[in-house]
């Protein structure tokens, strides 16, 4: 099936997003997404706006096609007290003979100085989760030409979106692996693609959670997406940095095993339970806010996968992940194309 028109407009041939994925996507994923049809996207909420500027351009000297930039746009708040946090971990910590280290870069929120990356790279596309940026920075992404798309968790946030005047809108099942984009609300309230989907708005809609093969792809369509916005099965490709340990999970009945959980970053994210969800459960009070209780974690994570475990790492996986392939990104991308084809016999 060819892409719907606001995609093939940008030049995709089939309806695919490949999932931005911050610390997992890239350049070569990117590269490899678009050539196989899809719209390739780069995770930019962890780069710097010169970081942005080479990334794009290496995307585009790879592939032509249509290119995704994706930012977060949280409320960034005050450096936390980690004390308790620091100290419920010191156990681990002991045990794993590691000493803390520098922090790894901050997921920020989108502003002037992305922005003006965005005005530099001019993507197909810039795709915002967790709300969307101010009105006078959105005005200036829109100035680009680029399309704008935002995340929904729920109903209420797809209404408002729409409210906004996005291009489209990308549904996020609780189904879907990562962090839920929720931003209404105190707190993440899970909801099935298949209600978001059926929810009455007007802009496209980019349907994301559970969807690894053309089957969840034509079920998806036909409960009215224009598109869809695969994450998982990218992971298992070579082209994406997720840690060796973290790929051999992936496809296997282990990574069945899945919850909601704020350890890893403080914000509610789905992933492969491992052994920190087991001791300490999916949420503790002593987790710092968003996005700052990673920083603890990272010498413990980088230890244990050094020696090929992944007990300290973020998992992130959607429901479909026991039926992902290990196989190159583009090749991944032409079979789910063909596939597809193949299984529609006329055109939604």
């Amino acid at each position: 099936m060819a892409a719907p028109r606001f995609l093939a407009e940008l030049g995709a041939s089939t309806p695919i997003v490949q999932a931005p994925m911050a610390g997992a996507g890239g350049v070569e994923l990117a590269i490899a997404a678009i050539r196989g049809g899809a719209v390739g996207s780069l995770p930019c909420a962890m780069l710097a706006p010169a970081a942005i500027v080479e990334q794009a351009a290496a995307v585009r000297a790879g592939a032509a096609g249509p290119l995704n930039l994706n930012f977060f746009c949280h409320a960034l708040p005050a450096e936390p007290d980690e004390s308790a946090w620091r100290a419920l971990l010191a156990p681990y910590y002991a045990a794993e003979d590691v000493a803390p280290g520098p922090p790894p870069p901050l997921r920020r929120p989108f502003d002037a100085d992305a922005c003006a990356a965005v005005e530099q790279v001019r993507p197909a596309m810039v795709s915002f989760h967790f709300g969307l940026p101010d009105p006078a920075l959105l005005a200036r992404v829109r100035a680009t030409g680029a399309r704008i798309l935002g995340n929904a968790t729920t109903p209420e946030e797809l209404h408002w979106l729409a409210a906004q005047g996005v291009d489209a809108a990308i549904v996020q099942g609780g189904e879907a692996g990562g962090h839920a984009g929720w931003f209404l609300g105190d707190a993440h309230r899970p909801v099935s693609l298949a209600d978001l989907l059926a929810t009455p708005v007007g802009p496209p809609l980019i349907a994301a959670g559970g969807i690894v093969d053309a089957g969840d792809i034509v079920a998806a369509l036909r409960l009215g997406a224009a598109a869809v916005q695969i994450g998982t099965a990218y992971l298992a490709t070579p082209e994406s940095a997720i840690a060796a340990p973290y790929r051999a999970l992936l496809g296997t009945p282990a990574s069945a095993d899945a919850a909601f959980t704020t350890l890893f970053s403080g914000r509610a994210a789905r992933g492969i339970v491992n052994r920190l969800m087991r001791d300490l459960g999916a949420t503790r009070p002593e987790v710092p806010p968003f996005p700052y209780a990673s920083a603890a974690l990272a010498p413990l994570r980088a230890h244990a996968e050094a020696q090929g475990r992944t007990d300290y790492s973020p998992l992130w996986a959607g429901s479909g992940a026991p039926r992902v392939r290990a196989e190159a990104a583009e090749t991944l991308t032409r079979r789910l194309a063909t596939e597809l084809a193949a299984l529609l016999q006329e055109p939604i």
